[in-house]
């Protein structure tokens, strides 16, 4: 049933990316919105489904096989949208891309962020598959298993590694660089999951765990949206 689910947001999100690009060429700022918002949404909603399958036998081999599939399945569907507020930072930083059109982009990378998780928490309310079942009643699941500092560290190391990593396989073939790029983000989630969840997203980590930024705000801003940005800067003044 999760894999169902997984793959209909998938064709979904597919679907309504192509509909926007027919329709919407005339409005561009409109079109970078939604495309955006649609492929921020699938890849909060998927992981929000994968996160209830982590403990599912055996462990942790189902997870992280699930990690990569989906990832490599996310790369080849989402080509051209970053998903990430830090990834939108670059062409930013470079001048590629305008402070309006940038702004834009991660704004709607938040709302998809909110929306995929609203929509989650409606599909767990209505119990389809095992993992759902109690879902909702856990609250704040908080990912960091360790201090504040250090979690702040292994976000921004893994910040540095995965970002690094995405601008040296740019000379990469892209049927091979999506297999690349899964493979690390796999890796380090296996190294790192266990202590901060290993997500080096600020809008994913927010869809994620929102609960805990609210009752904890300065402590997981810190952790989840600093870190990786700081570590996303780091990488643009170093090259």
């Amino acid at each position: 049933s999760s894999l169902l689910l997984m793959s209909g947001v998938v064709v979904t999100v597919g679907l309504c990316r192509r509909l926007a690009r027919r329709r919407l060429h005339s409005r561009p700022l409109l079109f970078a919105f939604l495309v955006e918002m649609f492929s921020t949404f699938q890849i909060c909603a998927c992981t929000n489904e994968l996160s209830l399958l982590g403990n599912v036998e055996p462990k942790p081999h189902t997870a992280l096989t699930l990690t990569y599939g989906f990832t490599v399945l996310h790369g080849l569907t989402l080509a051209g949208s970053a998903c990430n507020p830090c990834g939108t930072l670059q062409p930013m930083w470079g001048g590629g891309t305008s402070p309006r059109m940038g702004g834009l982009k991660i704004a709607a990378q938040f709302v998809a962020a909110v929306l995929a998780r609203v929509f989650m928490h409606f599909i767990w309310s209505l119990e389809m598959a095992e993992p759902h079942l109690g879902a909702l009643s856990q609250g704040c699941t908080s990912p960091m298993q360790t201090t504040e500092m250090q979690a702040f560290c292994i976000e921004l190391l893994f910040s540095v590694v995965f970002q690094l990593a995405v601008l040296r396989a740019e000379s990469v073939s892209p049927k091979y660089r999506v297999h690349l790029i899964a493979l690390l983000i796999t890796m380090l989630v296996y190294a790192g999951g266990n202590l901060t969840g290993a997500i080096f997203n600020p809008a994913l980590a927010f869809s994620l765990h929102a609960d805990c930024f609210y009752d904890k705000f300065l402590s997981y801003s810190l952790v989840y949206w600093i870190a990786p940005c700081l570590g996303k800067f780091l990488i643009l003044y170093v090259f």
